[in-house]
């Protein structure tokens, strides 16, 4: 049954791995992430296929943020190991907002891959996948933008 889960992840092209933690407790980082910078979080569970979802609304103005980040939306699928973090939503960023919508991702992510290896003394980590997704750049880096 993993592998159906984990194939279902690749094909929407996941952003984000974990390793060493699972896919509710990688929600939790992410949902603490947003708290932190000004979104109110939603979090939902989905027994089968396995799935957590997490929808951020930006409640808070936060100046660093461009418009298409006033809300978002991640789904995370179990993987062998860990857990696999889809950025489903926005899809689309203006190229006005670009730099600093990849500022946010790049902070986001050194965040999470922080937050994870100090909590877990460094048994758990957070990885790109060989071919990183987010919708509005295709199968690109934030920083190849």
């Amino acid at each position: 049954m993993n592998w159906i889960v984990e194939s279902m992840a690749e094909g929407n092209g996941d952003w984000l791995r974990a390793r060493g933690i699972g896919r509710e407790r990688f929600a939790g980082y992410v949902g603490d992430y947003l708290t932190s910078v000004g979104y109110s979080v939603e979090r939902s569970e989905i027994a089968e296929p396995a799935e957590t979802r997490v929808r951020g609304s930006l409640t808070r103005m936060n100046p660093a943020l461009p418009p298409a980040a006033s809300a978002l939306v991640f789904r995370f699928y179990p993987t062998s190991g860990g857990a696999a973090l889809v950025w489903e939503e926005p899809t689309v960023v203006p190229p006005d907002e670009r730099a600093r919508m990849d500022r946010f991702v790049r902070e986001m992510e050194g965040h999470l891959t922080r937050a994870v290896a100090t909590e877990s003394h460094a048994t758990a980590k957070v990885v790109r996948p060989s071919e990183p997704h987010l919708p509005w750049n295709g199968h690109a880096t934030a920083s190849s933008a």
